[in-house]
């Protein structure tokens, strides 16, 4: 059965279409900046990547959205720009709609506001409404509410690599005839609760920007966002007269229990992860014209990750990190990806890593866009902080 791409949509620090995204993406337009919506004096740095000015109301009209904390908002937007692209209406069409979130903290700050309050005021000063969002799967349970989708609606806590496995897991659905149709991806909010815990564990870069593949990477800058694909059944989709985007071919999940400090057992499992996804899409190493990496500027994850891609391809097959222009956004950045790779797929162009000069492992990591001739399958790639990898084969649409 095939499963295809027929809509997405995305809030970004660099756009909320996913065409303008792409082309910030391929011009090196960076979305680092201040942030501007908590208070970074306890940070060594007050520059990240946010959203600036970020306006839900913009994307969402009119209606109560004081129920909605910043991650739900994030994911609520990013599913009404997602929806607002297909051909989706208000009612009948959405029967059995579903969605599947990919988050690694989800609404971290609310729920660390409403502990706060509890623990130094007192139980009876805290706020009934962060309550509702101080679980993990409030984010698809509240965009799910606003836009009415009652099919599945589950949350995968997966790190970095959320997002992904949010596509997959909804791609496995629909292949099983489980679900028809439902919205995949990632949220996930800039937040000083992860700023904080990622500064202290030593894996934010001290000064200048993120440099994902390199040798001299210092670590990664968080950024937010939210980003999903509609997923349907192929058939399903053309009796809709929706047009296919593109096809989701196959994916790999693999995990290292020494969590990385086994250098080549780590490695072995990245590579073991993208040669299932391989083989589940019934295609060759030659067969993949990029790869959209997950690396982020943290130089031991980042290696690992080069050392299993050089493993396969060798210096064949460009790869690029959008995380050096939209930072780690962890539970959102499989989204990004996935969307990103969308429109290479589309428009032939693969964006640029900047400030990545000599790749690890003899990789072919351009610097600037890169023309690619008729793309026709390209590997997504994540890897969580525990040791998780994880693949996905996005294809052209037949």
């Amino acid at each position: 059965m095939t499963v295809v791409v027929t809509s997405a949509g995305l809030v970004s620090s660099l756009g909320d279409t996913p065409a303008s995204f792409h082309q910030a993406l391929c011009e090196g337009r960076s979305g680092q900046g201040p942030v501007d919506h908590f208070d970074c004096d306890r940070l060594p740095r007050a520059d990240a990547f946010p959203i600036a000015d970020f306006s839900p109301r913009e994307h969402l009209g009119p209606g109560n959205l004081r129920a909605l904390d910043r991650t739900s908002r994030l994911a609520t937007c990013g599913v009404q720009k997602a929806l607002d692209a297909g051909t989706w209406g208000d009612n009948g069409a959405r029967e059995g709609l579903g969605l599947v979130l990919g988050t690694m903290f989800g609404s971290i700050r609310t729920i660390s506001e409403f502990d706060r309050r509890c623990l130094e005021a007192g139980p009876q000063y805290v706020k009934p409404l962060d309550f509702a969002n101080s679980v993990i799967n409030a984010a698809a349970g509240q965009a799910a509410i606003w836009h009415r989708l009652p099919g599945i609606n589950a949350t995968l806590t997966g790190g970095p690599m959320a997002g992904l496995q949010a596509i997959g897991y909804g791609a496995d659905r629909i292949r099983r005839g489980r679900s028809r149709s439902l919205l995949a991806g990632g949220a996930e909010e800039l937040s000083f609760e992860a700023s904080f815990g990622f500064t202290r564990a030593g894996q934010v870069a001290d000064d200048g920007a993120p440099r994902p593949f390199s040798d001299t990477g210092e670590g990664f800058l968080l950024g937010e966002g939210a980003a999903f694909l509609v997923l349907e059944e192929g058939a399903a989709a053309g009796r809709r007269g929706a047009a296919p985007l593109a096809e989701v071919r196959g994916q790999g999940n693999a995990f290292d229990a020494s969590r990385g400090e086994h250098a080549e057992r780590a490695v072995a499992t990245a590579t073991r992860a993208i040669g299932l996804a391989l083989e589940e899409a019934g295609l060759a190493a030659g067969d993949i014209a990029a790869v959209f990496g997950g690396a982020s500027g943290w130089r031991p994850g980042d290696q690992c990750e080069a050392d299993a891609l050089a493993r396969i391809f060798g210096a064949r097959v460009p790869v690029t990190a959008i995380k050096a222009l939209v930072g780690e956004c962890l539970g959102a950045s499989g989204g990004l990806q996935a969307v990103a790779a969308l429109e290479t797929l589309r428009t032939g162009q693969l964006p640029g890593t900047p400030g990545t000069t000599d790749a690890m492992a003899g990789l072919d990591v351009p610097s600037t866009a890169r023309a690619l001739d008729r793309p026709e399958n390209l590997l997504i790639t994540a890897a969580g902080f525990d040791g998780n990898h994880y693949a996905l084969i996005l294809g052209r649409a037949t």
